[in-house]
């Protein structure tokens, strides 16, 4: 079972932004979730909490582009531990937030918003007619006495 979260914060660090393949990018930032406190009728600033947010394909580009450090933003994602061994051979471990979705928080301000252009995807068109034609023409290029295939559809063409 995933545990899906979502967090409100400030951008904490610049946008990291790498291509493992062609195909593959990732970007990842830290954000910071602060908590206002209201105490004796004074607010004042709770303990931050640090967590690292990393994006994959056409979130990360579209993170890498829209998102800087200071931006208060929106993160729904997957509540995720990374644990890795450091230098000295410790174990180490962190949450990370993997993110699903990123925004900017319009309660503390606007934005605009530019859809993705998608590359057109070439559809094949498939016409049974031409088709059935092409296959006729390609029987009588057979029969007819021609030295090649495409001397024979040249000549029945």
């Amino acid at each position: 079972m995933d545990a899906v979260i979502w967090m409100t914060g400030y951008v904490g660090s610049e946008v990291e932004f790498r291509q493992v393949r062609e195909d593959l990018v990732f970007a990842s930032f830290r954000l910071a979730c602060t908590p206002r406190l209201r105490r004796g009728g004074e607010w004042s600033d709770g303990e931050t909490t640090w967590i690292g947010v990393t994006c994959s394909r056409s979130l990360a580009e579209n993170v890498r582009d829209s998102i800087a450090k200071g931006d208060p933003v929106v993160v729904v994602g997957k509540l995720r531990t990374s644990r890795w061994k450091d230098d000295q051979g410790v174990s180490r471990e962190r949450l990370v937030l993997e993110a699903l979705a990123v925004g900017h928080d319009l309660n503390r301000g606007v934005t605009g918003f530019t859809k993705n252009v998608r590359p057109p995807v070439e559809e094949v068109q498939v016409n049974l007619g031409e088709m059935v034609m092409a296959t006729e023409l390609q029987d009588e290029a057979w029969s007819a006495d021609a030295d090649s295939p495409v001397e024979a559809v040249a000549a029945v063409a």
